[in-house]
């Protein structure tokens, strides 16, 4: 079997701190690289895999100002599908722009739909020749066709479990309205608890005028963007992850990792939540503030090494990669 993996280029796969669906890629071509798989990955040149490494970008648009994303992402797409005809599959992980040219693709096209920027881009999902997965069973449009869902995987060697807390939360994620950073603020100021921020400033506005003054260094600290080397360490020796989220997240890769540490996670139950949580053991799901605060008074009730252990269960990296071979062999078949 040999796969094509057209991975996202707004950063280096893997990422150095933030980039999730660059982090997915990379976990997916390692993990097949590893059962012998001819794997090559369409990544920025300067990416890091065990598979063979192709592409045209030579760093991510995100890295450098001197690459136009709308420009590079052109140009990569064009280069893979310019040799999909030496691939059995060609397993798509850069949204939408491949779906438009997915009738010059040679062979099969499976197209992993990391999370719908908006409605308006449905036209180029509903018009392609290409297979669809959803990252999770609520992240489905009822206007296309899906030969499965495949819930992320992580590495598991990164996140020791931790079962000697501090009594800090954390909130772990881009600073933006949807991922409810200030609600964190708020759920941790009424509990009486220190936080921990650490994320991409996303929108900037939202972070000058509701964020940055409620950072004291104390109370509220900010981290910046983490990076994978710390990521295990941070999430494990918080008493919670708080996700009070504003959307409906498709996954949660912060929410997985944090269990995986035994870290339980208190989110808002939409999106994905109630798929990747499970009450009472891996966290506990709320609808607001007030019963967020409520949860942390009693969030010392769930044991963190179940926690771990479920997590650990569910999201390994290696079943990830088993499911998505069954889905490449029911394609190619």
């Amino acid at each position: 079997m040999k796969v094509a993996l057209l991975g996202p280029i707004a950063w280096r796969t893997p990422p150095l701190h933030y980039g999730p669906w660059e982090l997915i890629t990379s976990l997916l071509a390692e993990g097949l690289a590893g059962r012998g798989i001819d794997v090559t990955l369409f990544a920025t040149l300067d990416s890091v895999t065990k598979a063979a490494l192709d592409g045209v970008s030579p760093a991510g648009y995100e890295e450098s100002d001197e690459i136009d994303g709308r420009v590079w992402e052109a140009l990569h797409v064009s280069h893979a599908l310019s040799r999909s005809a030496e691939f059995d599959l060609v397993h798509n992980h850069l949204d939408w722009l491949p779906l438009a040219f997915s009738q010059h693709c040679a062979a099969p096209m499976l197209t992993t739909i990391h999370g719908f920027s908006g409605p308006h881009i449905l036209p180029a999902y509903s018009r392609a020749r290409s297979h669809f997965v959803s990252i999770s069973d609520s992240d489905r449009s009822p206007l296309l066709p899906y030969i499965g869902t495949v819930q992320h995987g992580i590495d598991l060697s990164t996140l020791p479990a931790s079962l000697s807390p501090s009594p800090d939360l954390v909130a772990f994620g881009r600073i933006h309205p949807d991922k409810g950073t200030d609600l964190a603020i708020e759920i941790a100021a009424r509990a009486g608890r220190r936080l921990i921020l650490c994320g991409i400033v996303q929108d900037h506005q939202f972070y000058e005028s509701l964020i940055a003054p409620r950072i004291d260094g104390d109370r509220v600290v900010y981290l910046g963007s983490v990076g994978p080397a710390d990521r295990g360490r941070i999430l494990g020796s918080a008493a919670a992850l708080l996700h009070p989220i504003r959307f409906a997240e498709p996954f949660g890769l912060s929410v997985v990792e944090s269990m995986a540490c035994g870290t339980p996670v208190i989110a808002y139950r939409k999106g994905s939540m109630p798929e990747v949580v499970d009450e009472g053991v891996t966290g506990r799901l709320v609808t607001d503030v007030g019963e967020a605060v409520t949860a942390v008074a009693g969030i010392d009730g769930i044991d963190r090494s179940q926690c771990a252990r479920r997590a650990r269960e569910r999201f390994s990296s290696d079943r990830m990669v088993d499911d998505y071979l069954a889905i490449y062999r029911k394609i190619i078949s």
